[in-house]
């Protein structure tokens, strides 16, 4: 799985992008709203995990995430 944190412009929020190895998108959800999101695709549990690797990511950057 992947992870891209894609920078939100003007009054456009910040959004994370969760993809498979394939790179079909699984999941896309704001930063500050992440917890329905990681809900539906079954990494509700993970939310603590994946959302401080977003607030370490670089924006653009394509980081493989190891679940």
């Amino acid at each position: 799985m992947y992870i891209i944190k894609v920078k939100g412009v003007a009054k456009i929020p910040d959004y994370v992008q969760l993809r498979d190895d394939k790179f079909t998108l699984l999941a896309y959800f704001r930063v500050d709203r992440p917890e329905k999101h990681l809900d539906k695709v079954g990494l509700g549990d993970k939310k603590d995990q994946i959302m401080g690797l977003v607030n370490e990511l670089p924006f653009g950057q394509i980081l493989k995430l190891e679940l």
